[in-house]
């Protein structure tokens, strides 16, 4: 069983000052307002928006970055932002995240257009509707991306230089240079080239090198864990489970950030406990854990509509990406009825609910030892579940790269 000491490690200040809220309103006004307050707490992390500005001259890349970030293959004709050699993106144009709307990529039109000048570029996209903005070229950074950069500097906000289609070059080079060819090199060559032209103009310019079509290779990974160590700690979430699988690393990360929520659950779960009526508590608790378990199947990209734009993305079929997955949930639709029948292969959840249920009547001690055991028994329960998908990430990640699943 996992121990919730260790969910504790992962708060925050934010999460310490609503653990205090609760027990504060769970002394004064009970258990219903405690719990209400539990769900007000649920529903804010849920609906901290993010929103990213991608931008860009014509022809570099943006839109098949937002894609790509999005989980979204450029030829998905209804949820795809338009790509193109030129420019396709007129105003700025919103794409939600598919699984996590509260996070929005905003395709940016190209800087240093006849409608969006340089020198009026920040106005016209509302500057301020941003949390940050990535700047992407296809070569060299202009200047246009310059007086952007700095532009952005002088209102506090953030930035990053995305230089993109590494892949063309890494493959131009090698076709050129032959048995000399050297990746390692080649990429040190054109980041230094690239940081070159911002020296002096920028502050502490930092260039990472991407692919769209190859997210895991290069810098992409990199430049994940920067946006994640430079955003405000309440964003940090919607942030990192929007992110799509480019490594284990963040499949770890996304397990651990949402392992830290699980004691809030169980919580719920023991106030819903403390209503002396029979069954009601196991009735809620389905209605809950469905919920929940749901979203983490999201969040790992386990959904069907995921696992599909995937299969489309790394050109395997659906199947394959299926087959690989071990758990009880895989290519199933989460509902009531098989929560409950992998409940029921559970011994030991079989009979921590038993044990609610009967606690019940036992006079004076009945609901306070229901409480503990809706805890325990749901604290369990979402520990498993999120185990088997955290691991089936893993698998059907290493599968779409073509590396070794059996270990």
């Amino acid at each position: 069983m996992d121990n919730p000491q260790k969910d504790e490690q992962m708060d925050n200040p934010h999460d310490d000052e609503a653990i205090a809220g609760i027990k504060k309103e769970l002394q004064t006004n009970g258990c219903a307002a405690a719990a209400a307050m539990i769900q007000t707490y649920f529903d804010e992390q849920d609906n901290v928006q993010l929103n990213i500005g991608i931008t860009g001259e014509s022809g570099s890349g943006k839109s098949s970055f937002v894609n790509a970030f999005r989980g979204i293959p450029n030829s998905d004709k209804e949820r795809a932002a338009p790509t193109g050699v030129t420019e396709t993106t007129t105003d700025p144009t919103p794409y939600p995240h598919p699984n996590h709307p509260n996070v929005t990529l905003w395709d940016l039109p190209g800087i240093g257009t006849t409608k969006f000048p340089a020198d009026e570029y920040l106005k016209k996209v509302e500057f301020e509707r941003y949390d940050f903005f990535i700047i992407i070229s296809a070569d060299r950074f202009r200047e246009n991306d310059v007086k952007l950069a700095q532009e952005i500097q002088k209102m506090k906000k953030k930035f990053y230089f995305v230089r993109s289609k590494i892949d063309h070059n890494i493959r131009d080079e090698e076709e050129t240079q032959g048995s000399e060819f050297n990746e390692e090199e080649t990429l040190k060559e054109i980041r230094e080239d690239c940081i070159q032209g911002l020296e002096g103009r920028v502050e502490s310019p930092q260039v990472f090198l991407v692919s769209s079509r190859k997210l895991h290779l290069y810098d992409f990974p990199l430049l994940e864990k920067t946006l994640q160590e430079e955003l405000p700690a309440h964003k940090r979430n919607a942030l990192l489970l929007a992110l799509p699988n480019v490594s284990l690393e963040i499949i770890i990360k996304k397990k651990e950030a949402l392992q830290a929520g699980i004691k809030y659950r169980a919580t719920m779960s023991a106030l819903g406990a403390a209503a002396p009526v029979p069954g009601l508590s196991f009735s809620v608790d389905m209605i809950m854990m469905v919920t929940i378990i749901r979203q983490y199947q999201a969040t790992f990209g386990l959904d069907s509509a995921s696992l599909q734009r995937l299969a489309q993305t790394v050109g395997l079929p659906l199947d394959e990406l299926r087959a690989v997955m071990t758990s009880p949930l895989a290519g199933n639709e989460i509902n009531k009825d098989l929560i409950i029948k992998v409940l029921s292969s559970s011994v030991v959840d079989l009979s921590l609910t038993a044990a609610e249920e009967g606690s019940r009547f036992i006079p004076f001690f009945g609901i306070p030892a229901a409480m503990a055991l809706s805890f325990v028994s749901t604290y369990t329960t979402l520990n498993m579940f999120l185990n088997m998908l955290a691991d089936d990430a893993q698998k059907v990640f290493k599968k779409a790269l073509g590396l070794d699943t059996t270990v």
